[in-house]
């Protein structure tokens, strides 16, 4: 077995894990959600003749946002039980 290969190995997978995970966390990626969902919702309103679509899509808007936060404090609630 080639000890260096494999540890060089591991030490790659490591830093892509490390990338994943910043940008499941990173602003960047909450940004590009909401926007997704904004353009989406509006197509989807503008579609079925919603009036106001460009309004009405900021309320899904923000509740699809709300829901990429990590909400901690209900998190430490939840380690308590």
């Amino acid at each position: 077995m080639d000890f260096e290969a494999e540890i060089k190995k591991i030490q790659e997978r490591n830093k892509r894990v490390e990338l994943d995970k910043a940008w499941e966390t990173s602003n960047a990626r909450k940004v590009s959600i909401a926007l997704l969902t904004y353009f989406t919702m509006v197509l989807v309103m503008y579609s079925l003749d919603m009036d106001a679509p460009f309004i009405g899509a900021i309320i899904p808007t923000l509740g699809f946002t709300l829901s990429t936060f990590s909400l901690d404090f209900i998190k430490e609630i939840w380690k308590e039980f």
